[in-house]
């Protein structure tokens, strides 16, 4: 995609931008924008920013505009009444939004996201122009289209009184009888939502969100649900309680920052409302079974941003099989998870590739159980599926269970742990498993001798 902004000049004549900032640091929390900057652009966060980013803001904002073609122009005209119906999405963009209860074209010419440090919006060629001159623009690159890794088969279920045979793969079992089991931790979980009304999750949430076609933040926040069933099923791996002797949650007191980001509209808008309301959330996990098939650096700039504001991107790989991979899923820069099955073998649908890097050139990193995983279902049932989506968040979920043992411990260390604790799979190809499969009791050990 290496031409795809100069692409989009050419066929529209604007093109939507992702803007990274230099130096950016983490907002304080607690403090309100200035009105000033709130009416100039949707911010996504009730965050402080110092006069000198506030100025910069507002400067870079002014390189911006609103296109006839840009994606959230016909967004907006399929829906007349958005702008008008729309309620306060959050007190930093309310100003933006009463301006536009009576403009012509209800869409912004950019937002911020300052827990991300970066802007999103479309720009003609002289703004791109104008971007690129400015001093404190690290980046420019266009926003991937990113699309839900769906899992490869599903199944209504009755599952047996008992724990997972996951979470008994990554021995995460020895370490709940220990006293590990999430407690304190928040998982971010950026899918189509999550049924807060499953007997397994109704006690799961720290926090919950709903960003709409536009990537703004519906208000008031809707009660937890699920817009599809994936998201449910994800959730449940991570942080699903046991209820009447079954247990599906590899970390089942962690919480979740949990957001409905996918599918539909402008998507990389709404994955990014989601990534940055769930550092706003404490986030120290952001588990995502979401992906752009082959290998684009459009969303390093983001994984990298993740890292810095330490939280652990646990990535899915992709289920398209040997000689494939998904974006960012294949970033050395992410915890990239690919599945193995209780046969000890690595299923067909799991990808795996090797780059010519120098740093981490397989991906997966690891596998982990993705094949027969049961999990919730809305509406308060289970159901069984395949998938890297199925492997991932039981890795979110172990990082869990070593954060809490180990509060201090820096994410480079929770994921260099976990790495360390694998063992290969006998009669499978290195390249299709590369490191193999975690043990949590390896793993918890290595920690501890972590000074």
């Amino acid at each position: 995609m290496a031409n795809s902004l100069d692409d989009q000049l050419s066929a529209f004549g604007v093109a939507q931008v992702i803007v990274v900032l230099k130096n950016a640091p983490p907002p304080t929390s607690g403090a309100k924008v200035s009105t000033k900057l709130a009416a100039a652009v949707p911010v996504t966060a009730s965050r402080s920013l110092s006069g000198a980013n506030e100025a910069l803001i507002m400067r870079l904002t002014k390189h911006f505009k609103v296109g006839e073609f840009s994606l959230d122009t016909a967004l907006a005209a399929a829906d007349k009444g958005l702008a008008k119906t729309k309620k306060l999405v959050q007190s930093a963009g309310a100003n933006w939004y009463r301006r536009a209860k009576s403009a012509k074209d209800p869409t912004p010419p950019a937002r911020y996201f300052p827990n991300l440090g970066l802007l999103l919006g479309t720009v003609d060629k002289a703004g791109l122009s104008a971007l690129k001159s400015e001093g404190q623009v690290a980046k420019i690159v266009a926003p991937p289209q990113i699309s839900l890794i769906r899992p490869v088969s599903a199944a209504h279920t009755t599952p047996k009184k008992e724990i997972t045979w996951g979470i008994r793969q990554l021995k995460a079992d020895k370490l709940h009888t220990q006293g590990l089991t999430g407690l304190g931790v928040i998982v971010g979980h950026l899918d189509t939502g999550a049924d807060g009304k499953h007997p397994a999750l109704k006690t799961a949430f720290h926090g919950f969100a709903e960003f709409d076609m536009l990537g703004f933040e519906i208000s008031p926040s809707p009660s937890a649900h699920d817009t599809d069933e994936h998201g449910t099923h994800t959730a449940g791996t991570i942080v699903g309680r046991t209820v009447g002797g079954r247990a599906i949650g590899v970390a089942p007191q962690a919480k979740l920052a949990s957001a409905i980001v996918i599918e539909g509209g402008n998507v990389i808008a709404r994955i990014l409302a989601g990534m940055d309301w769930s550092i706003g959330q404490g986030a120290r996990i952001l588990n995502m079974s979401l992906g752009i098939r082959g290998f684009t650096e459009d969303f390093l700039s983001l994984t990298q941003i993740l890292r810095n504001r330490g939280v652990l991107p646990v990535f899915a790989v992709g289920n398209e099989g040997a000689g494939t991979s998904r974006s960012p899923g294949n970033y050395a820069e992410a915890l990239s998870i690919g599945a193995m099955g209780q046969d000890k073998r690595v299923p067909g649908f799991s990808s795996s590739r090797e780059f010519a890097r120098p740093t981490d050139p397989f991906v997966p990193d690891l596998v982990a159980p993705g094949v027969g995983i049961i999990s919730a279902m809305p509406g308060g049932g289970y159901q069984e599926m395949d998938g890297t989506s199925m492997a991932t968040p039981h890795i979110s979920g172990l990082a869990a269970l070593l954060m809490q043992a180990k509060p201090e411990a820096t994410i480079d260390q929770i994921e260099k742990v976990i790495l360390d604790s694998c063992a290969t799979l006998a009669h499978v190809m290195r390249q299709r498993q590369n490191r193999g499969v975690p043990d949590a009791v390896k793993a918890l050990a290595l920690l501890n001798a972590i000074s």
